[in-house]
């Protein structure tokens, strides 16, 4: 019936007249008319022109257990039947928010036995930022207020995160707020000049302690960083890089904020990114794969030196949202859990993941303008370079990787291009032969891109 009134609408019109679009040039927007996605299923987007694609960023890294879950959509249905809401403000509490911060307690590195509900990464993030501060001026140091991230790092898009980000876009447009600092991040294709990748995890950990001692230790109240730098270009850290930074924020004492907004619940193989890396945070910021997208919803996590400071000597914590543990949405997350355990896609994104990487490599890995396919589990990346050889970049960084993007939509796959480095991130539910086929379908837009480019050259 639905379907029926709305045939014959103006989508794109109707879309300009009154949608405004997140990080996107609207007048751009206009011109070209937006995408109207109508359904999915898997790993597959389909639009109102009958296209079929490949999502090989499983929405915005988040759709973990794939498209179209009934289970998941009967886990909504049935709690929104019960209680579709109430606040968790007024020292009440629901079955689902119980349960859910009972599991990913159950989940999580040892020592982190508290959660925090809010609705996105961003809040999120501003909730372990606003915690921080908490921390030490409960414990008498109101002068700790310095966060320290990184050029590159992306901690959503509220004021606060980003601050702490290190995008000078968003900064520009009122991202930039005092007593947040960036500094070199772990990027040794793009920074890391001629050292080793093992020379330069320890000189970028090192950064950190240098502004530490900059700013004075007294001064800085955290440290904040993604175990992999998702949207700054899928970064992986060289593995001296984060044991570094486990000793310097000890040493100097001070907070240290894992992002796992992206690398959470089994994206790198392992179901945190601090897992597989071997980070020790103090806290813990997730969204995206919790629900895998089906319903907005994340997590913050304090591990017991924090969470017993504020339990304990803070008094009331001032900060919350009307959201916070919505009943339907960590039901969502209960039974996304439980997929991701039961199929064991956790434990299935490492061979996947090399698996894909193999595929690509012989797919495109022989390209002039392929610099490198580096990745951890079902997340990864493709340089595109102006000369391999020396790692040297295009002019106009960011003109080819959207030449690159537009070739892998009309050839069926959605990538997502950061500068002019191609990021992938499929559900985990990706198989054997939708590899195949994902790593075909970028052979087929990558050497068009190089076409381009080659026709550019010789004019």
């Amino acid at each position: 019936m639905l379907d029926d009134l709305n045939h014959g609408i103006d989508w794109q019109a109707l879309d300009a007249a009154h949608h405004f679009h997140p990080f996107t040039d609207h007048k751009e927007l206009h011109e070209q008319g937006v995408r109207l996605i109508t359904s999915a299923e898997g790993v597959y987007l389909h639009d109102s022109n009958g296209n079929k694609i490949m999502d090989g960023m499983a929405g915005l890294w988040c759709v973990a257990a794939g498209y179209g879950r009934q289970d998941l959509v009967e886990a909504a249905t049935k709690q929104m039947s019960k209680l579709a809401y109430y606040n968790t403000f007024f020292k009440t509490t629901n079955e689902p928010a119980v349960l859910l911060a009972q599991k990913i307690s159950q989940i999580a590195p040892e020592g982190f036995e508290h959660v925090f509900f809010a609705c996105s990464g961003s809040e999120a993030v501003d909730s372990a930022l606003r915690t921080a501060r908490v921390y030490w001026q409960t414990l008498g140091k109101p002068e700790k207020k310095i966060i320290i991230g990184r050029e590159y790092g992306y901690h959503g898009s509220t004021t606060l995160g980003a601050s702490a980000g290190g995008m000078k876009d968003m900064h520009r447009q009122g991202g930039d707020m005092p007593n947040f600092v960036q500094v070199l991040p772990p990027y040794w294709y793009g920074k890391g000049g001629q050292m080793s990748p093992e020379e330069f995890g320890l000189y970028a950990a090192k950064e950190v302690e240098k502004k530490i001692l900059e700013l004075g230790a007294e001064n800085v109240a955290a440290f904040i960083g993604e175990p992999i730098q998702g949207a700054g270009g899928v970064l992986i850290p060289p593995e001296t890089y984060w044991p570094e930074i486990n000793r310097i924020c000890k040493q100097y004492d001070i907070l240290l904020i894992a992002d796992e907004v992206i690398c959470g619940y089994g994206r790198t193989g392992k179901w945190f990114g601090t897992d597989y890396f071997g980070i020790k945070p103090d806290m813990m910021t997730t969204a995206k794969g919790l629900t895998s997208g089906y319903l907005p919803l994340s997590a913050m996590l304090m591990n017991n030196r924090v969470a017993d400071v504020l339990i304990n000597e803070t008094g009331e914590y001032y900060h919350g949202f009307t959201y916070s543990g919505h009943p339907v949405s960590c039901a969502v997350a209960l039974k996304n859990l439980e997929i991701l355990e039961n199929e064991k896609l956790v434990e299935g994104a490492t061979a996947k993941g090399a698996l894909l990487r193999e595929k690509l490599n012989e797919a495109v890995g022989d390209l002039p303008i392929v610099g490198e396919v580096r990745g951890v589990g079902l997340i990864g990346a493709i340089e595109l370079t102006a000369d391999k050889r020396t790692r040297k970049f295009f002019e106009k960084n960011g003109r080819v990787g959207a030449i690159c993007r537009d070739h892998c939509i009309r050839n069926g796959l959605m990538m997502r291009a950061t500068r002019d480095t191609m990021l992938f991130s499929p559900p985990l539910t990706i198989t054997e032969a939708e590899i195949e086929l994902f790593a075909a379908m970028a052979k087929k837009a990558f050497e068009a891109t190089y076409a381009d480019v080659r026709a550019e050259v010789a004019q």
